[in-house]
């Protein structure tokens, strides 16, 4: 009786479909007669504007009664994040660039570069490194300017190395990258075979990650 209510046949629709926000797909309405922009999370939803199933999410009437309409959520209710403009499940990892890898948790969603994110300072042998991004590669590189040749060999005049004891020298480690589990922090240091100052990584932990909930058997 309720489809019949709502549900006019024949179908009339618009010429032309609307144009859907980002993340929104068209699917048909709660009549499977014209195409609609689906509800995302946390959006109002009806029979007739319904939810995008895509992302797991169905129209939530537990809200209904206390007089706030129903909305968009997840199946089962476990909390999702939202990153530019998609749902990702608790625990699921995704990469929004192909320089950074994430994962939703509790949710937020926590982040890790996939691209060294190292500093280059000035050598005798590389006086002006310079970072640049390599066409069909992600991640951006160094180079070395080509420089006068007397500039440099003056500079390896004046500061020879490995002809005198090295004089240690570093920053302090970074904090962490990543609030759970394992990350990286970094620092700058001339603690090499070399005496030259790099820098450099090491992992570390602060806290565990919250274990995922377990799945129930089908």
């Amino acid at each position: 009786q309720v489809c019949a209510q709502l549900c006019r046949r024949p179908c009339y629709c618009p010429w032309v479909p609307p144009r859907c926000p980002r993340g929104s797909p068209l699917v048909l309405d709660g009549c499977g007669c014209c195409k609609i922009c689906a509800r995302r999370l946390g959006e109002p939803c009806d029979f007739l504007h319904v939810c995008d199933q895509s992302q797991g999410l169905i129209c939530d009437y537990s809200s209904a009664s206390a007089g706030t309409g129903a909305t968009c959520n997840f199946e089962d209710d476990e909390e999702g994040c939202e990153v530019n403009g998609r749902v990702y499940r608790d625990g699921e990892i995704f990469q929004p660039s192909c320089k950074m890898q994430c994962q939703c948790l509790d949710g937020g969603f926590n982040c890790i570069p996939l691209c060294q994110e190292d500093v280059r300072l000035p050598t005798p042998d590389c006086p002006y490194p310079r970072r640049v991004e390599i066409p069909g590669k992600c991640c951006p590189e160094w180079i070395c300017e080509a420089q006068d040749q007397h500039l440099l060999r003056d500079a390896r005049a004046v500061s020879p190395l490995l002809r005198f004891p090295c004089q240690e020298w570093g920053t302090e480690w970074s904090a962490c990258s990543a609030t759970c589990g394992v990350g990286f922090a970094t620092r700058v240091s001339n603690q090499n075979r070399y005496c030259r100052l790099e820098t450099q990584r090491r992992l570390c932990v602060l806290r565990p990650c919250p274990a995922l909930p377990a799945a129930f058997p089908a």
